[in-house]
């Protein structure tokens, strides 16, 4: 019995285990340490139209049971990770791969979709949505249904492959958004992104990170994350993909009961480089003791009362 497949979006994947955007690069770099076609899949590194640089230094702040970062963005433009990078990530990763996108406008985000979506090892779009919008008084597009919903039909009309709009957890209504997504066309939704969190160093008095906040990742953010995808996906009827603060089989598991399809590892990856590999390995042994046959029967599986 296949007791650790899922499927999303309509392609199988042989575990529900997925390195989330930024913290996997482009899988090459992991594949030196171990055989990353154990994974589910993985989501490349964040990509835009045109190169950033990203932020300033410092931009990393340690911080309990997490971190902080406020990197930017930082990445070569779509053309040079169709060129370069893809056929990298191609020699040593032989499964669908997620493509994240970000945009600062809503043309940004549709030309950057399109130029992926004809990319044959791309299977999912993950759209990130906690951009801020140049051309909407820097508000994040996540942090407006109408926003989000705008994003998603734009890229919908020039792709053919799922899309998978990422929620940012810094709103006050995350269903609303959801909702609006869904509405628009949206395949699936994946959450958490980071939360907005700061450090200050007590001998300069200054932020740690020059940006002043960043986004705040690692296991302190679990209990909100599952939270917003249990609400998520109580809320919608396409496939929600959970992550934040996620690092055991046991995070994973507990993500699919409140109604994840799949399950992000970001943050982990930093600190322990082998952490996914070894979700996926302890899974079974996991599934055993809580006498689960199959991940695929628990998905929204959460008793009530």
């Amino acid at each position: 019995m296949d007791r650790l497949s899922v499927n999303l979006c309509g392609i199988k994947l042989d575990n529900p285990v997925i390195p989330a955007s930024g913290t996997f690069g482009y899988g090459y770099e992991f594949a030196e340490i171990y055989d990353i076609n154990c994974l589910g899949t993985f989501s490349f590194k964040g990509t835009t139209k045109d190169p950033r640089f990203g932020n300033p230094t410092p931009r990393i702040a340690e911080c309990t049971a997490g971190m902080i970062n406020a990197v930017g963005l930082q990445n070569p433009g779509v053309d040079k990770v169709i060129a370069e990078e893809l056929p990298k990530l191609k020699a040593c990763f032989h499964k669908p791969v997620m493509a994240n996108v970000s945009g600062f406008s809503v043309e940004d985000y549709a030309y950057t979709c399109e130029r992926l979506d004809k990319e044959e090892q791309v299977g999912w779009l993950e759209v990130n949505v906690s951009c801020p919008n140049v051309h909407g008084g820097g508000m994040s597009f996540g942090t407006s249904p109408e926003a989000a919903a705008e994003v998603t039909r734009a890229v919908k009309k020039v792709t053919q492959k799922p899309v998978i709009i990422k929620l940012s957890p810094n709103v006050t209504d995350i269903v609303s958004i959801a909702k609006a997504c869904e509405d628009a066309g949206a395949d699936g939704i994946s959450l958490i992104n980071t939360l907005l969190g700061m450090r200050i160093d007590l001998r300069t008095k200054k932020p740690i990170i020059k940006n002043t906040m960043g986004g705040f990742s690692g296991p302190a953010i679990f209990p909100v994350a599952l939270r917003m995808v249990y609400q998520v996906a109580h809320a919608v009827k396409i496939p929600v993909v959970g992550m934040g603060g996620v690092s055991t089989a046991e995070d994973v598991i507990e993500m699919m009961l409140a109604g994840a399809t799949a399950v992000e590892v970001g943050a982990q990856n930093l600190v322990n480089p082998t952490a996914c590999k070894e979700i996926i390995e302890n899974l079974p042994a996991v599934m055993d003791q809580y006498h689960i046959n199959s991940l695929n029967e628990i998905i929204g599986g959460v008793k009530n009362g």
